[in-house]
């Protein structure tokens, strides 16, 4: 038996036991360690879903996890019990059209943690023990904590999100929205190469951590809110702009800032927008979506394992399991919060 945290209904989380599932051949046993709060678990927790998503059944949620293996099926060679890991929360069934497109993140039997998209539901990872497949694990060097190491799947949404973009070496960069995804891509950035980041946000505390993680510069909104007005000059200077905060001025107001035949990435989760077309057309502008991940959690990892990316000035707060609703209001509230990850206690339990 296993403790989950299990959404019921919006503001109505709870710590449920569930019955630990039987280990097969490829398949690896886990004690979770430490799981980070994403914004989708948030959107579940307050409002029971986002867009047209709403939670149908009790759902565990969260898929930012790191854990320890506890056993391992008897078809594993590569893995052994007692081995830290990162687990990919992406689950493609790598049979459909899209999996076969090398397109993963769109595959049409995704099974990914924690998500309401289907129904049933699929049962996230916030659980004190999880079975997963050999392929979702990813080894860690003895000199990468369990806690950072749960930062690999918000990078990796960052990582993504850079592709969809194309290069981004050499070019001058927008980042608005500097939550744990915004400020984990602004170091992905800084990776990629990019020759200036602006940062944009509504709360310095985010905006600290921005600069922390490699931004160039940058702009309070709530104190200044005509900040990106000089940046509009000759039609724009931003050759890239990434959105991750959802909000559709935000959105909007990249259509001044980037230069003509610019890209503008979507990563936000956010309702419906609307845009002056006759400004996207005229400017030539791109407008493109990112969702989700697959290949890049093994970079991710990489870059963390490596110290390539360092993810502590992330990571503001970590909470035990069982004060896991005070974890979840904690994680809601932007001005003292910004990645709050919850410790299951696995580091704690010897082998």
């Amino acid at each position: 038996m296993s403790k989950a945290i299990v959404c019921h209904a919006p503001e109505d989380l709870r710590l449920d036991t569930f019955e630990t599932e039987a280990l097969g051949p490829h398949q690896l046993a886990v004690r979770v360690a430490y799981g980070g709060i994403c914004g989708s678990d948030l959107h579940y927790f307050r409002h029971g879903g986002f867009g047209t998503v709403r939670i149908k059944e009790p759902m565990v949620l969260g898929h930012e996890v790191s854990g320890i293996v506890s056993a391992v099926g008897s078809a594993v060679t590569d893995f052994a019990a007692g081995q830290r890991i990162a687990i990919s929360p992406s689950r493609p069934c790598g049979q459909c059209q899209y999996c076969q497109k090398g397109h993963h993140n769109h595959c049409l039997d995704m099974r990914f943690y924690g998500s309401a998209m289907r129904f049933p539901h699929i049962q996230g990872a916030f659980r004190e023990s999880l079975v997963i497949e050999a392929s979702q694990a990813h080894p860690l060097k003895d000199s990468l904590s369990l806690s950072l190491a749960a930062l690999a799947e918000p990078l990796s949404v960052g990582l993504h999100a850079i592709q969809r973009a194309g290069s981004v070496f050499g070019k001058q960069v927008l980042v608005t929205g500097c939550g744990p995804i915004g400020v984990l891509l602004i170091a992905a950035l800084r990776r990629a190469g990019a020759a200036r980041i602006v940062a944009v946000d509504v709360a310095e505390p985010a905006l600290v951590c921005a600069r922390a993680m490699g931004a160039d510069d940058t702009i309070n909104l709530s104190t200044t809110p005509d900040g990106l007005a000089p940046f509009a000059v000759n039609k724009g200077v931003f050759d890239v702009m990434f959105e991750a905060s959802g909000n559709d001025k935000a959105l909007r107001s990249g259509l001044d800032v980037v230069t003509p035949r610019g890209v503008i990435v979507s990563i936000g989760l956010g309702g419906d927008a609307t845009l002056p077309l006759n400004q996207l057309v005229g400017k030539e502008l791109e407008l493109r979506g990112t969702f989700r991940f697959h290949e890049e959690f093994a970079v991710a990892v990489r870059f963390l394992n490596e110290g390539l990316i360092d993810g502590r000035p992330v990571i503001s707060h970590v909470i035990d399991f069982d004060q896991a609703m005070h974890a979840f209001e904690l994680a809601c509230d932007k001005t003292q919060a910004m990645k709050v990850q919850i410790n299951f206690g696995a580091d704690k339990v010897t082998a």
